[in-house]
């Protein structure tokens, strides 16, 4: 069992889904860096210094965070369009694999018919 595990451990796939978490993670925290230092205060000057994360509506005890919101959405927009790039770049960069050449193609039923009706009248 524990020569298993190492076999799987040691696949492509897991050690680059491992490493795909890590960046991503540092990522995230560049993001988030990038949303509440330089693009909400930006926005905040664009529409009359307004700042998000301050933004909340009170129902009786509940206390909803629409600023909070609108940052996660700020930061996944940015994320989603980053991940886009990446991925058109990678794509132009991979050659593309060379389709398998087709088939011949085989006799048709007609043939295959034609075929059986001679065989049978041949006996």
């Amino acid at each position: 069992m524990l020569n298993e595990f190492k076999a799987f451990i040691a696949k492509g796939n897991v050690l680059d889904l491992a490493v795909g978490i890590i960046i991503g993670a540092a990522f995230t925290a560049i993001v988030t860096s990038l949303v509440d230092d330089l693009v909400n205060p930006l926005l905040g000057l664009v529409i009359g210094g307004i700042d998000f994360s301050s933004i909340s509506v009170g129902l009786g005890e509940a206390q909803f965070m629409i600023g909070n919101f609108i940052n996660a959405v700020i930061k996944f927009l940015i994320i989603a369009w980053v991940v886009f790039l990446l991925v058109k770049a990678v794509n132009r960069l991979v050659p593309k694999k060379a389709e398998a050449p087709a088939a011949p193609p085989g006799p048709s039923e007609t043939d295959l018919l034609k075929e059986i009706l001679a065989e049978l009248k041949s006996k």
